[in-house]
Formats: structure tokens, sequence, C-alpha cells
């Protein structure tokens, strides 16, 4: 982490996807999450809950905690579709380097070049985007623009016979343009408005032929439209993936839940989780057990059970959700297949309190794994 913050690029810093940053350093997943979330602790990253669009892998919204992020269905204008925010699926959790640590350029946005913009800011973490980007958005673009915030812009397009996109990513609007017919000389006209009302995308049936586009920025940002060809090299461009921090998996880490305990989900929040895994358990015959054994015996005992249970979902990636007594309920976040090893490695830890001298009546713990979608 210290030779990323030190030597690492800028973009390199900007919405670090943590399980990327363990695979290329062969590093285990969880000591890395637990690393970052200290470090954002003490104020050396920023981390940022980014809701996404499982179309294109845009950003759709952007926050500093996962209570501001609502319900309702987030709109992709790039893909015309709306989705309703799913925790395992639609929220990635990211960490940016923070400006009283080292100033790169995507703290402020509105300096970046236009297709380092489209990098760091709107697409997520997870996509996967290829060595010869530059080479691939050339091949895509027809034209782009940077317009200052008030300002005017005319662009001179000759529009092939193909499917175009005017997309912004600052203000995620776009304009489809279904490019068909016979070819035509007379110039064609169309004008495009930045304002803070987003308008649902469209579609203009135009011909190939040469087109006069006027852009009108009317918001107080910079804006970045560029005009885009909807074939094969944009489709694959966006459909390579890579595994990212989700919230789901955040929220079943016992390193945030310790030291995250109050950025949690309301209760009237209603973010959907497409499948939870819980497992129950509970020290069978506790209460026979200190009038066996006596107080300071059985209470000893019941600390180790504990203490190697806690060490078991750690090791797995789960989080203890709850405690009433001497039973827990552990979130095994990952899924089910997480979830029965936790239970099998749960029976296996009795041998280890019968090796501490723990008699057989007292050593059995029962449990339960409820596994789906929550209603």
């Amino acid at each position: 982490m210290e030779a990323l913050i030190r030597n690492g690029t800028d973009r390199e810093l900007c919405r670090v996807n943590v399980l990327d940053f363990a695979a290329k350093r062969g590093l285990d997943e969880e000591r890395v999450i637990a690393a970052f979330l200290h470090a954002a602790r003490v104020g050396i990253f920023e981390l940022s809950w980014n809701v996404l669009c499982p179309g294109c892998g845009g950003v759709l919204d952007a926050t500093a905690t996962l209570r501001s992020i609502h319900k309702e269905a987030y709109e992709c204008a790039l893909c015309a579709a709306g989705y309703e925010p799913t925790l395992d699926e639609m929220v990635e959790v990211t960490f940016t380097v923070s400006p009283q640590v080292r100033r790169i350029a995507a703290h402020d946005p509105n300096t970046l070049p236009i297709w380092d913009y489209f990098r760091q800011i709107f697409w997520s973490s997870g996509i996967d985007l290829p060595g010869n980007f530059d080479e691939l958005i050339d091949e895509i673009t027809i034209d782009a623009v940077e317009l200052p915030p008030g300002e005017r812009a005319l662009i001179s397009l000759q529009l092939p016979a193909e499917f175009v996109i005017v997309f912004e990513p600052v203000t995620h609007a776009a304009q489809f343009l279904d490019v068909k017919g016979e070819p035509t000389r007379e110039r064609q006209t169309l004008l495009i408005t930045y304002n803070k009302v987003r308008a649902p995308t469209g579609t203009m049936v135009l011909r190939p032929g040469p087109l006069r586009l006027s852009i009108d920025n009317r918001t107080d940002v910079r804006v970045l439209p560029s005009v885009w060809i909807a074939g094969d090299p944009l489709h694959d461009l966006l459909g390579k993936r890579k595994p990212f921090l989700t919230a789901k998996r955040l929220l079943s880490n016992q390193t945030f839940r310790d030291i995250y305990r109050t950025d949690t989900l309301d209760v009237d929040q209603g973010l959907k989780i497409t499948s939870l895994t819980f497992l129950f358990t509970d020290l069978k015959g506790s209460t026979g057990l200190y009038e066996r054994v006596g107080d300071l015996v059985a209470y000893d005992l019941v600390r180790a059970h504990f203490r190697l249970l806690h060490e078991i979902v750690a090791s797995e990636a789960g989080a203890v959700v709850k405690k009433i007594g001497d039973g827990d309920v552990f979130d095994a976040g990952p899924g089910a297949r997480r979830g029965v090893a936790y239970a099998r490695r749960n029976t296996r830890h009795q041998g280890l309190l019968r090796r501490g001298g723990t008699p057989p009546q007292d050593r059995h713990t029962r449990g339960s794994l409820p596994c789906g979608y929550p209603q």
C-alpha cells in the first residue's frame, strides 16, 4: 500500500479495486480488504459506495456512505434502462487516496482529459479496460468535445449507416441516432441541450451523410459529449469485467463491522440483496455445563468456543452479526458454500476443545444454515 501511494500513477490511486490489487500482488483478499478499511478509517483513503449500471458498467451515483443510496430505480441513459440497486451486484466499494495524503487529478474531475474522465470517474472499477484502449476508443468515436459551462459548440459530422450514440458522462445524458436509408448530401441538423433536467433517452432517425450538431451547455459544469458508433467494438469494450468489492461482501466483512458500526443499512432503506446465507450456532447444554464444572471453568470453555468460532468465520470471509447468550449468528456473505464450510469446521473444532480436557458431554454445538432470497 505504501508503494502504491508513493509510486502509483494518479489513475492507480483513484477508485482502487481492492480485489484486483490483491490478485495482481498475490495477496489474500480478506487481509487486503482489512488493510484498506483501516487505512480509510485513519484518513489515508476515502471510501466510496458506487451504484453501477449492470449493462455498461458506468457509475450512476457515488456516495460517501451506504445510507445515502436510495432504493428507487437508477436510470442509465447509455443503456436506456432503469435498475433497482442490489447490494450484491450493483453497488461497488472503492478507495481513493485522500487529498491530504497525495493530491491526484481525480480530486478535481473537471480538469481531467475526456478519456481519463471516462476511465477514472464514469466507468466502475469492475470494467476491464484493454491495453489498447486508446486505439479502440479512436475506432468507436466519430467526434468528441470538451464544453465549458454556459458555452455552445457546433460540430460537423459525416454520419455512417450505423446506430450512433451521442453520450455525455457528466450529466449522464444520451441521444440515440438510428442512421439508415439512402445517403444524402443535404446537411441535417440536431440540437442537444444539457441542463439540470435529465431528459429520457430518445431515438432520432437520420440518413447517412452530413450532420451539423449543435450542443448547448446550460449547466454549471464542464460537459464531455462524444459521438460513438454503437457496434461490436463498443460492446466488446464494455463487456469485459473483473471482480470487484461489492457492498454485500463488505457488509459481511468482520473488519468493516468492527470499525464502521454506524455505516450500515437503515431499517427503512429497503435495498435489495438477491441471496443471503446465515449460520446459527448454539452451545448445547451450556446451562448444565456451568452446573457440572463450575462457573469459572465453564466460562473459560465458552470463551474458547466462541474464540474458535470467530476465527473460523473470519477465515471464511464472514462476520458475526449477533450474539445471544451462548449462541451466535454468522453472516456467510460469500454464499452457501462458505456457510457449509463454517458448519463443517465448527464441528471439527470440538476436537480442539477435547484436547483441552473438555468432557465429551460438554463440547457439542448445534446450528442451522438458512440460505436464499430475503423477503
